[in-house]
C-alpha cells in the first residue's frame, strides 16, 4: 500500500474502512486507540468507532512513524506530544557538558 493513500472525504469512517485506506489490522488500531490519546474515534448509537479525518491523519502519521521512521511507541508518543524536541536538546546538552568536563581532566 502506497504511503500516502487517497482519502475519500467523509465525516465519519468506521474501522473497516480506516483498515484499508491505512493498511493496519483493525485489533492494531484498537491497540493504538490505548496507547496514543490522538486517536479518539466516538461511538456511535450501534457502539461502532467511528473515526474523523483528524483520526485518520493521526493514524497515518503514527504509521509513518512506527514503520518507516523506527520510532518506539514511547518514541512516538513523545514526539506527538511535543516532547520529543526538547528530550533531544537535553541529551545533546548533557553530552556537550560532560565532554567539555572530560577535555578539562585531560588537560
Amino acid at each position: 500500500m502506497s504511503s500516502n493513500p487517497q482519502k475519500p472525504s467523509k465525516l465519519f469512517y468506521r474501522i473497516g474502512e480506516v483498515s484499508r485506506l491505512t493498511g493496519l489490522e483493525p485489533y492494531v488500531l484498537r491497540y493504538w486507540e490505548t496507547e496514543f490519546p490522538q486517536i479518539k474515534p466516538d461511538k456511535g448509537r450501534s457502539k461502532q468507532r467511528l473515526y474523523k479525518k483528524k483520526d485518520l491523519d493521526s493514524i497515518l502519521q503514527i504509521k509513518q512513524m512506527l514503520y518507516k521512521d523506527g520510532y518506539t511507541i514511547a518514541g512516538a508518543r513523545k514526539k506527538l506530544n511535543g516532547r520529543g524536541e526538547q528530550n533531544v536538546e537535553a541529551v545533546i546538552e548533557t553530552a556537550k557538558r560532560e565532554l567539555r568536563e572530560i577535555l578539562e581532566m585531560m588537560k
